[in-house]
């Protein structure tokens, strides 16, 4: 049994001829402990809203999702909400920092979120900047942080809720090669070293290539690369 079961998704959204367009025809996807899968595919093929499913962001039109092998279809939203801040952390092209917050302070909110006291949280959000290697950036707001810092920011920030799933949509896609290897390197470790899952997006076959698994989604299908 797998942290994370994807189990006959099906996906269309509307066409412009009145018809529908068929996204992701019956995708089965089991994710267990430590494991890290990697989806590729062309642009436009459903990567994004087979991740946007998988975390609980996008409804499937049918199909079972199971966390631990608990159904999570048709929770109510503030159930949903309750079992994404504690089971899943994200990491996106975009860092998705908070703007007004140091580095530190973004680390420490999914901590707060989940109820932990704000002194509490920014002590434990320490041991995540250790983690990614910023404690030198612990003070900073994400504007004066590069590329490679403020991804390194949301993979601490990703992990600090200790979740059981870590979805990862193109981390890499905007960093330079230097930048990426680092960012790569750490969400790696990270995950294995932690016990954690992590379903990531990537069009980088590099990155992909260190996952245990890599999936090519074509044609609303998934197969093995």
């Amino acid at each position: 049994m797998g942290l994370l079961e994807l189990d006959g998704i099906v996906k269309s959204f509307p066409s412009p001829d009145g018809g529908r367009l068929m996204i992701l025809s019956g995708v089965s996807l089991s994710v267990g402990e430590g494991e890290v899968v990697a989806i590729t595919g062309r642009s436009g093929s459903g990567k994004s809203t087979l991740l946007s499913i998988a975390a609980l962001l996008t409804p499937p039109d049918s199909g079972t999702i199971r966390y631990s092998g608990r159904s999570v279809i048709g929770l109510g939203p503030s159930e949903t909400a309750a079992l994404r801040s504690r089971s899943m952390g994200f990491v996106f092209q975009s860092s998705m920092l908070l703007e007004d917050f140091s580095a530190l302070e973004n680390i420490a909110m999914p901590m707060m979120i989940q109820g932990l006291k704000k002194r509490e949280a920014l002590s434990e959000a320490e041991k995540y900047l250790d983690l990614a290697g910023i404690r030198d950036r612990r003070d900073h707001r994400p504007c004066t942080l590069s590329g490679g810092e403020r991804q390194r920011v949301a993979i601490a920030r990703a992990l600090a809720g200790n979740p059981l799933v870590i979805f990862a949509d193109e981390p890499t896609g905007s960093l330079d090669e230097k930048s990426a290897a680092m960012v790569e390197n750490l969400l790696l470790g990270a995950v294995r070293n932690t016990g954690h899952c992590m379903l990531l997006v990537t069009h980088n076959m590099a990155f992909a290539s260190q996952a245990d698994r890599v999936l090519e989604l074509k044609e609303g299908v998934l197969s093995d690369v």
